[in-house]
Protein backbone atom coordinates (compact mmCIF):
# COMPACT_ATOMS: atom_id res chain seq x y z
CA UNK A 1 0.00 0.00 0.00
CA UNK A 2 1.63 3.60 -0.96
CA UNK A 3 -0.08 5.93 0.79
CA UNK A 4 -0.25 9.90 -0.71
CA UNK A 5 -0.04 12.84 1.56
CA UNK A 6 -0.05 16.15 1.20
CA UNK A 7 2.90 18.20 2.84
CA UNK A 8 0.91 20.67 5.01
CA UNK A 9 -0.98 17.72 6.46
CA UNK A 10 1.96 16.13 7.79
CA UNK A 11 2.70 16.30 11.30
CA UNK A 12 6.50 17.01 12.21
CA UNK A 13 8.31 13.66 12.39
CA UNK A 14 10.46 12.96 15.01
CA UNK A 15 13.65 11.50 13.26
CA UNK A 16 14.46 12.02 9.28
CA UNK A 17 17.49 10.24 7.71
CA UNK A 18 18.58 11.09 4.79
CA UNK A 19 19.27 8.57 2.51
CA UNK A 20 20.00 9.63 -1.07
CA UNK A 21 19.54 12.82 -3.55
CA UNK A 22 19.62 13.25 -7.23
CA UNK A 23 19.01 15.61 -10.00
CA UNK A 24 15.14 15.26 -11.25
CA UNK A 25 15.46 14.90 -15.16
CA UNK A 26 13.68 17.36 -17.41
CA UNK A 27 14.47 20.27 -14.58
CA UNK A 28 17.19 23.01 -14.33
CA UNK A 29 17.43 22.40 -10.20
CA UNK A 30 14.99 19.42 -9.35
CA UNK A 31 15.79 17.08 -7.48
CA UNK A 32 14.71 13.52 -5.91
CA UNK A 33 15.32 12.87 -2.50
CA UNK A 34 15.25 9.78 -0.37
CA UNK A 35 14.56 9.37 3.23
CA UNK A 36 13.83 7.25 6.27
CA UNK A 37 10.87 9.03 8.65
CA UNK A 38 10.43 7.66 11.75
CA UNK A 39 6.99 8.38 13.46
CA UNK A 40 5.82 10.95 10.39
CA UNK A 41 2.34 10.73 11.68
CA UNK A 42 3.10 11.08 15.35
CA UNK A 43 4.12 8.99 18.72
CA UNK A 44 3.92 5.22 18.29
CA UNK A 45 3.45 5.59 13.89
CA UNK A 46 5.29 3.15 11.80
CA UNK A 47 8.51 4.13 10.11
CA UNK A 48 8.19 4.66 6.17
CA UNK A 49 10.39 5.28 3.70
CA UNK A 50 9.85 8.90 1.91
CA UNK A 51 10.57 9.73 -1.79
CA UNK A 52 10.12 13.36 -2.08
CA UNK A 53 10.26 15.25 -5.28
CA UNK A 54 11.37 18.37 -5.67
CA UNK A 55 10.94 20.70 -8.86
CA UNK A 56 12.73 23.40 -7.93
CA UNK A 57 16.11 21.67 -5.74
CA UNK A 58 15.60 25.17 -3.97
CA UNK A 59 12.39 24.65 -2.27
CA UNK A 60 12.53 23.16 1.50
CA UNK A 61 9.66 21.72 1.00
CA UNK A 62 8.86 18.94 -2.13
CA UNK A 63 5.58 19.19 -4.39
CA UNK A 64 5.47 15.57 -4.07
CA UNK A 65 5.74 13.21 -1.44
CA UNK A 66 4.89 9.58 -1.04
CA UNK A 67 5.72 7.31 1.68
CA UNK A 68 5.89 3.47 1.53
CA UNK A 69 5.78 1.07 4.54
CA UNK A 70 8.64 -1.43 5.10
CA UNK A 71 6.49 -3.93 3.96
CA UNK A 72 6.04 -2.85 0.82
CA UNK A 73 8.84 -1.39 -0.83
CA UNK A 74 10.32 -4.11 -2.69
CA UNK A 75 6.58 -4.46 -4.30
CA UNK A 76 7.05 -0.85 -5.39
CA UNK A 77 10.53 -1.56 -6.77
CA UNK A 78 9.25 -4.21 -8.98
CA UNK A 79 6.73 -2.23 -10.31
CA UNK A 80 9.05 0.65 -11.05
CA UNK A 81 10.96 -1.50 -12.68
CA UNK A 82 8.35 -3.02 -14.74
CA UNK A 83 7.29 0.59 -15.30
CA UNK A 84 10.53 1.27 -17.05
CA UNK A 85 10.84 -1.79 -18.91
CA UNK A 86 7.37 -0.03 -20.70
CA UNK A 87 9.00 3.29 -21.11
Amino acid sequence: MIIHIKTEEVKMPHTIKEIDSFGLDGTENGKIEIAVIEEPYGEGSATVASIGVFLDGANSEPDWKVHIPKADIAKVCEALAKAEKTM
